[in-house]
């Protein structure tokens, strides 16, 4: 092999370019199985975002259900998820376009609407869709108002007949989720919550019987002040009550039995669950014969596991690290699963001899494994802030690429990728979007911070009236901590995040000055008492836990908004914005770039017609991807690696 020529970081000639990223992407979601067929969603960023419906027979055959412009996606909490069920071959969806209910019959040509068009366009929504033992249907509705507020949007749990006849079954609370039907469809159990809690703060699971009768069977707050949430109720056949709950530190395995309470099944000391952002997460499935399988995650990583009917817990032997939608199969489950060296595939586990099998395999990325960054799982000190935790986690990823090396004594710039949420976490799933910057030479830390889940509940509240102070002290610990260590060149480290992510960035680079050399804002927070006063629904309480109740603690907003401290910014930074994002509206980010032409401070502007919270379009991924680099290729100094990446205008 000839010796690799020494180039800079960041000018890494690599074949992970934009296009690679997006070229046949797919982003799976849920998994159904339904008699023999196995089917799932996945979003396309080449079909401008559009989540298709895909069906893998007994035979092995694989085929689109719903062909373009279907799109089975929600809008319910904006964030979505299970958008659409199936039982005995006959489907529903939520038509994205429009928001209504839809049904296909097995032989149709065509979906037929199963709701009336709504007066306000998209303005009935529905999600969570489960099929009722009579073939009808349960689901969670939202209803907007013409020109309504948040606080005028209505949820509900209802029931729609076979022939479209709607039935409301349970309103008043602020949030509904999860009506799940038992199985002689005698008992039906939800979860609700009120504002201002979050469904990880404190979810109540209800139950009712057939004569009316309703009993809180866990979660909530207690009048002591103590908090439980409660995540995926799911009935056995005999009549039991599955759920996860925190009541300890972390979501365990329950159990509760009409007239005989709750037990704890299963505590391994590590989540089961994670936070509801979307409807439909399924953690753990339950077989016929008594077994359990369930999903945990420790350092980053997720275990699948098999809880044996003599309470025997055995972790299977699997070369994955992450485990979403988990459905019981016979004599095993289907799930989706990734690892540091696979995108995420549908994956059928048996569990009584036999090898895993691929139905859904990952694209063919025809690349050599060893241009794959893989992640490491470090923990680091940082500020304890009176929240009783100094230390926070990161996956961090080292520059790779067989084919390039760096001059002697040069250290790599460093990218702090900061997820959205808050209340989320990294993942350790094959992403080409972080080897699009490690195989071009740099360095990755994609935080943990304190407030992120998979690490218990104490972890996850250790930003609860926190955020904008924690977060800031880790993401900026983590970086000197890589420095300190050697492994980057502490002038060349850059915060970049999406959503909240975006705000940790933004303020980081405002109010932890000296850390960051540049930064990038992918539709992130500008203005917290903007978002506070002017988002959905599902959001807009989440700030009073997070930072202080509004409008009381309206000086806290102010203290911690990016936006209020724009004479601090002299840090060269790029925003990346959709034009119709409903969630950080456009109004955020123009006011930081704003403050940023007036004092002069280097900076880029991307807004991008037609997207929401989150670049769903290939063409516009690809803008951004590129942009960016190109961005920190002008703020740096360096060349970029391949021809074909269109500079980004650095004013």
């Amino acid at each position: 092999m000839p010796p690799r020529t020494a180039v800079p970081y960041g000018s890494w000639p690599t074949p992970i370019t934009s296009e690679l990223v997006v070229r046949a992407a797919a982003r799976l979601e849920e998994v159904a199985v339904d008699g023999d067929d196995v089917w799932w969603s996945e979003s396309r960023p080449g079909e401008g975002g559009r989540s298709a419906l895909v069906r893998r027979d007994a035979d092995g055959v694989t085929a689109d259900v719903l062909p373009p412009p279907w799109n089975a996606r929600t809008r319910v909490h904006e964030y979505g998820g299970g958008a659409w069920t199936l039982s005995s071959g006959v489907l529903w969806f939520t038509e994205f376009t429009d928001q209504r209910l839809h049904r296909l019959d097995p032989g149709a040509a065509e979906p037929v609407a199963a709701t009336p068009a709504p007066d306000v366009p998209a303005g009935v929504r529905y999600a969570d869709l489960t099929v009722a033992p009579d073939g009808g249907l349960f689901a969670v509705r939202e209803t907007h108002a013409a020109g309504g507020a948040a606080a005028d949007v209505v949820n509900e749990l209802v029931r729609i007949g076979v022939d479209g006849a709607g039935e409301v079954l349970v309103s008043g609370p602020d949030f509904v989720s999860d009506p799940r039907p038992s199985r002689d469809g005698r008992h039906l159990a939800w979860l609700q919550w009120q504002h201002p809690d979050m469904p990880w703060d404190a979810a109540q699971l209800v139950v009712r019987g057939a004569d009316g009768t309703e009993v809180v069977v866990a979660g909530g707050r207690s009048p002591d002040g103590r908090a439980e949430s409660v995540v995926q109720p799911t009935w056995d056949a005999d009549g039991a009550l599955w759920f996860c709950a925190d009541r300890t530190d972390v979501w365990a395995l329950y159990r509760w039995r009409r007239g005989g309470g709750v037990e704890c099944v299963l505590d391994v000391g590590a989540d089961v669950a994670g936070p509801q952002w979307r409807f439909g997460a399924r953690r753990f499935a339950l077989l016929g014969d008594g077994r359990v399988v369930l999903a945990f995650v420790r350092e980053g990583a997720d275990r699948l596991a098999v809880l044996d009917d003599d309470g025997t817990l055995r972790e299977l032997d699997l070369p994955y690290t992450a485990f979403r939608s988990v459905t019981a199969t016979d004599g095993g489950v289907v799930c989706v699963a990734g690892s540091p060296a696979s995108e995420p595939v549908v994956l059928r586990v048996p569990l009584d001899g036999g090898a895993a099998e691929v139905l859904r395999p990952a694209r063919d990325l025809g690349l050599d494994p060893a241009c794959f960054s893989r992640p490491e799982h470090v923990t680091f000190p940082t500020p304890d802030r009176g929240t009783g935790i100094d230390a926070a986690h990161a996956l961090v990823y080292p520059p790779t690429n067989p084919e390039a090396t760096a001059p002697e004594g040069a250290r790599p710039s460093l990218l702090v990728l900061v997820h959205g949420g808050p209340t989320a976490a990294t993942t350790s799933v094959l992403n080409l979007e972080v080897q699009y910057w490690t195989s071009r030479g740099f360095y990755v830390a994609d935080v943990d911070y304190r407030g992120s889940t998979g690490y218990g509940r104490r972890y996850r509240e250790a930003l609860r009236g926190n955020w904008g102070v924690v977060d800031l002290d880790d993401v900026a610990a983590c970086a000197r901590y890589l420095a300190d260590a050697g492994r980057v060149d502490p002038a060349r480290m850059a915060i970049r995040g999406g959503s909240a992510g975006g705000y940790t960035a933004l303020a980081a680079l405002c109010l932890r000055p000296g850390v960051f050399s540049a930064g990038a804002s992918h539709f992130g927070v500008g203005d917290l008492a903007a978002l506070a006063s002017d988002t959905h629904k599902f959001e807009s309480r989440y700030l009073d836990s997070l930072v202080a109740p509004w409008p009381e603690g309206a000086d806290v907003y102010a203290e911690r908004s990016p936006i209020s401290h724009v004479d601090a910014f002299d840090t060269p930074l790029a925003v990346f914005q959709g034009a119709e994002d409903r969630v950080v509206p456009p109004e955020q980010a123009e006011a930081i770039v704003a403050a940023l032409r007036e004092k002069g401070v280097p900076h880029a502007y991307l807004l991008f017609p037609g997207e929401q919270h989150g670049f769903r379009r290939a063409e516009n991924i690809r803008a951004a991807l590129d942009g960016e680099l190109s961005f920190y290729a002008q703020v740096w100094g360096f060349d970029l690696p391949e021809e074909g990446i269109v500079p980004i205008h650095l004013r």
